[in-house]
């Protein structure tokens, strides 16, 4: 039986996670999951730099080690304009543009692409799962693959399963065959933990890097070289998550969409106001090691 607080996952039932896949994906995540949705991307992204390919590149474009939150930011903004206007509207496509482009100056292997993407829809799916206030609908969880998908398919990956257990059997085969140590990993990993930790102030910075740690998996731990975080520290951030549900789940239904690009974005304030998705990205670094241009593009 549905209650008020069922609102909005009313109305996801009532679509088609195929024709409907964008609607459903940005009520779930801009509506029912925001922050979960945000937390979870990011530790999406830091589980693509457990492989020592994406990250060796990271590390060759020095932008993790230089401009990390820059970075992160633009990540965040891109991908957030695709979910809140559309990957076919004018701005969704001016930042498809835009990604395109940034991948275009790079070398990438195709199977990298694949998996990245996969991040973006399997990784929240299992934190929300775990530590959301409620769990997903095959609604939502169809709705995330058919609409990153769509998004691949406008970047230019290639061979990207048509079925939901296809790509997530990739994901999981590719981890496998991927996952290991690798200086480049421990460096990205790294500066992204001091981003992380820098968000706070001084005195809580150490609690954050520990944090962090707790909430990798041993793969993830070993692909970078960390430590575990201390059985207390994994106690305490599992408790602290499921309170937090707890408490949303009693909360009314959201009715204003939230989206990465909030006030709180550092490096564009008040996004979107006075910015479109071409102001954003990095030009390509000056001095990168051959290996690692695509000579099918020229310097945008």
């Amino acid at each position: 039986m549905f209650t008020d607080r069922d609102r909005w996952k009313r109305r996801i039932l009532e679509l088609d996670p195929v024709a409907d896949h964008h609607e459903i994906y940005v009520i779930s995540s801009g509506h029912e999951f925001p922050w979960d949705y945000r937390r979870a991307l990011e530790f999406a992204l830091f589980r693509t730099y457990c492989v020592p390919t994406i990250s060796a590149l990271l590390e060759a474009t020095g932008e993790f080690r230089d401009r990390p939150q820059k970075r992160y930011d633009d990540t965040a903004v891109l991908m957030g304009e695709l979910t809140a206007v559309g990957y076919d509207s004018p701005r969704g496509r001016e930042a498809l543009q835009v990604i395109n482009r940034m991948h275009g100056r790079y070398a990438i292997d195709n199977d990298d692409m694949l998996y990245v993407l996969t991040t973006f829809i399997y990784e929240p799916i299992d934190w929300i799962n775990a530590h959301g206030w409620r769990r997903l609908t095959e609604h939502e969880t169809l709705a995330a693959f058919h609409f990153y998908r769509e998004v691949g398919i406008r970047m230019g990956i290639r061979d990207i399963p048509t079925g939901f257990d296809e790509f997530l059997s990739f994901k999981r085969a590719y981890e496998r065959e991927t996952f290991r140590f690798a200086e480049s990993n421990r460096k990205i990993g790294t500066y992204t933990t001091e981003m992380f930790a820098n968000w706070f102030p001084g005195p809580l910075r150490p609690a954050v890097r520990l944090g962090v740690r707790a909430l990798l998996d041993e793969t993830m731990l070993t692909a970078f070289g960390f430590d575990p975080a201390p059985a207390w520290m994994s106690r305490a951030a599992g408790c602290s998550l499921r309170a937090r549900s707890a408490v949303v789940r009693q909360l009314p239904p959201r009715k204003k969409v939230k989206f990465a690009w909030n006030p709180r974005v550092r490096t564009y304030p008040g996004y979107p106001e006075g910015y479109q998705p071409r102001d954003l990205g990095a030009p390509p670094p000056e001095n990168l090691d051959e290996r690692w241009r695509n000579p099918s593009r020229t310097r945008a």
